[in-house]
């Protein structure tokens, strides 16, 4: 496996005033795992907790549980962090803010490889040509500033920035979010480019079903930090198992506010199929019709 998420949970410290900190619930023991080479996506209405998740994998943030990535730990305090972090890199929803507008653009690709010392500064150039070109992107790009690029170049040297130090997981969070359709469209073929050519494992994040369902193989749906439904991407958007994703794949049916996480399902409260056995907490089981689909409901 190329990532193994097991038992996750976060919670967030909110500070009150006068020394005074409450803790929010994000995620609540998310288990999954993630073959080599395999695109998955995370799917969730925003404040589900997917973003949350993808810090935790990067090991941005602290967590409870067990996060393995090829084998090694990912960890907040991880010893082994340099190792890990040529093991995923992520590309995030904002490229102008992720992207040092003081640099060339090859000053930036060229960075990390001189942080982890690889190669002679003329074998660096030949890589930052060679990845920008594999995003798209002509070699004369490297001289330009941030600030010169449209937002699709942008989000294509932050995909080349992920690409430098040649990870076997690449975590894309609302990668596509900020652009406008015709771009994001792009930047999602150019994903599947990249999957076919080096064979990168990809989290794909997202709250557009469209983009998940045209791009991943699996889908994991989360409600309420936790993971509701996961399988096959035809099963999932063709055949949803839980009355979320149902509501989901329905633009106009509307889903009401969320209410805070409560006892039993947590998807109760705006559930049509509710009944008195969603009381007692559902467990993430397999769907008759599909042993490799799962949802967490009673019905």
């Amino acid at each position: 496996m190329l990532l193994e998420v097991h038992n996750v949970s976060n919670t967030y410290k909110i500070y009150r005033g006068f020394g005074k900190k409450e803790g929010k619930p994000v995620l609540d023991r998310v288990t999954f795992d993630m073959s080599r080479g395999e695109i998955l996506g995370i799917l969730g209405e925003s404040g589900c907790g997917k973003t949350t998740l993808g810090k935790c994998i990067l090991g941005l943030i602290e967590y409870d549980g067990s996060i393995r990535i090829d084998n090694l730990r990912q960890g907040f305090l991880s010893k082994q962090r340099r190792e890990l972090s040529r093991k995923v890199q992520a590309v995030f929803q904002d490229p102008g803010g992720s992207l040092n507008p003081a640099r060339s653009i090859g000053w930036i690709l060229e960075e990390p490889l001189k942080i982890h010392r690889l190669g002679s500064k003329q074998e660096r150039i030949k890589k930052v040509d060679e990845t920008l070109d594999l995003v798209g992107l002509e070699s004369s790009y490297k001289t330009r500033a941030v600030q010169e690029l449209s937002g699709g170049q942008r989000q294509r040297v932050s995909i080349a920035c992920a690409l430098m130090l040649e990870p076997k997981l690449i975590i894309a969070d609302e990668a596509v979010s900020s652009l406008d359709v015709s771009l994001g469209a792009q930047i999602l073929n150019l994903f599947q480019d990249l999957h076919q050519r080096i064979k990168m494992g990809l989290l794909f994040i997202s709250h557009n079903l469209k983009a998940v369902y045209h791009l991943c193989g699996r889908i994991a749906v989360m409600y309420q930090g936790q993971i509701v439904e996961i399988g096959p991407a035809e099963a999932v958007y063709t055949a949803p198992a839980h009355p979320y994703t149902r509501l989901l794949l329905e633009p106009l049916a509307g889903l009401k506010p969320v209410t805070p996480w409560r006892e039993g399902c947590r998807f109760a409260p705006q559930c049509p199929q509710k009944s008195q056995i969603c009381i007692t907490p559902p467990e993430l089981s397999p769907v008759p019709s599909e042993p490799s689909h799962f949802a967490r409901c009673w019905n």
